[in-house]
């Protein structure tokens, strides 16, 4: 089957990418939900909006370039860092002010923040995209396209549950920690540098650091709250 004169792309192919992408957006959308809890609903529905053109730019961008990208040396080492940053600030921004001299500030965070982490957890799965695309940035763009109402509607109901299962943010940062561990241990050189030779040892290490993050953003919180208890 030929999409737009390129005689590679099949319909099987296509579906391989979409399957892809759509994965990709479950975790998009849990970014998406937490980074933009806080505020108002017109600037919530601005920060999805732009934040999700930001991430889908980035992921065409990276799976262009995913070849080069990749020979960094600890450049999974250095995102797996980044998101674990994100998910602990993510985590003790629950407690977070949402007065109104400071929601500008919170939406350009808010964008900031889903536009970062999606670069991040974007470098896994640009790799996928990138093969079983064989490197048509058309047909990638296809398949992020088709994810965008995913991604939307997505992080709407998750924002709806975050806000009713306040537990949920937990489990949210748990999940970007752990990816973020798992990047870090997926390292080859972090690997070669520390000896990670066993499977027990790595897991061990990813368990270390999500429980890290967990327990650092749930002590913040707990005492920004008994302090705010103190002074009303």
């Amino acid at each position: 089957m030929q999409w737009f004169g390129l005689e590679d792309i099949n319909l099987i192919m296509m579906l391989e990418v979409i399957a892809i992408d759509i994965v990709l957006s479950g975790d998009n959308a849990l970014i998406i939900a937490m980074a933009t809890k806080h505020l108002p609903q017109k600037q919530r529905n601005k920060a999805i909006a732009i934040g999700i053109v930001g991430a889908i730019m980035l992921r065409i961008l990276f799976a262009s370039g995913v070849v080069y990208l990749l020979h960094f040396p600890y450049i999974y080492f250095i995102a797996g860092i980044l998101l674990l940053w994100v998910s602990y600030k993510l985590l003790i921004n629950e407690e977070s002010e949402t007065k109104v001299k400071s929601q500008s500030k919170n939406l350009r965070q808010a964008i900031l923040t889903i536009i970062l982490a999606d670069a991040i957890m974007s470098l896994d799965n640009v790799v996928a995209l990138a093969g079983v695309a064989k490197g048509q940035l058309l047909l990638i763009a296809i398949g992020v396209v088709i994810s965008i109402p995913i991604m939307i509607y997505g992080s709407k109901l998750i924002v709806k549950l975050l806000m009713k299962y306040r537990v949920l943010i937990y489990i949210g940062a748990a999940i970007l920690a752990y990816t973020g561990a798992s990047m870090i241990t997926e390292d080859q050189q972090m690997k070669r540098l520390l000896l990670l030779d066993s499977f027990f040892l790595i897991v061990l290490i990813q368990i270390i650091l999500t429980i890290a993050i967990l327990a650092t953003g749930y002590i913040e919180n707990r005492t920004k709250q008994n302090l705010k208890e103190t002074t009303d």
